[in-house]
């Protein structure tokens, strides 16, 4: 407000509030996408405790074989789901007030819309890092949709295998190559 002004910030508080309102429905239908795109693909297998246990390579030197989605994009898939499905149901019982709850519920709603809401956005946050400058390679991937052959070998050796094996019985291609659907 001592840079706004009272007025300004008010019209913009009440603007930021309306986006807010109604950009809960594309978010909302954005998780629902996300889920029945992937779920069969993020569901957790023994080859991702055996990730988990080597710390997904971080520790070491050796990255553990993956198929295509590793125990740590798994996991991002499934805070994805729950926190944003949490985020999604208690913000409409905010926005639509005392129609399926009382006031006790109103506010568990607003502690858990708030907590989750800002969990959600850290975890983010360190998903952008480390897809990002954190691990290199990872942001070619998912700009294109592709990655390089010899990235591909190092964090999803189990997926190129897979791969290799749908596309020929020879070694694996040079290049780059697109996640099969």
């Amino acid at each position: 407000m001592p840079v706004l002004g009272e007025q300004t910030f008010a019209d913009w508080s009440q603007w930021v509030k309306y986006a807010h309102n109604y950009l809960s429905f594309p978010f909302t239908h954005g998780v629902v996408v996300i889920l029945l795109m992937w779920a069969a693909s993020n569901i957790p297998t023994r080859l991702d405790v055996e990730w988990l246990k080597e710390g997904g390579g971080l520790i070491g030197r050796k990255h553990p074989p993956a198929p295509r989605f590793n125990a740590g994009q798994k996991m991002i898939y499934w805070i994805v789901i729950i926190g944003g499905t949490a985020v999604a149901a208690t913000g409409y019982l905010l926005m639509f007030p005392f129609y399926l709850t009382d006031i006790a519920g109103m506010q568990l709603a607003q502690m858990v819309h708030g907590t989750v809401a800002v969990l959600f956005v850290a975890v983010m946050i360190a998903h952008a890092y480390i897809g990002t400058i954190g691990m290199e390679g990872a942001f070619e991937g998912m700009w294109d949709g592709t990655v390089d052959v010899n990235w591909a070998k190092q964090h999803h050796s189990a997926w190129l295998a897979e791969q290799t094996a749908k596309t020929q019985p020879n070694p694996p291609p040079q290049g780059r190559m697109a996640p099969a659907e």
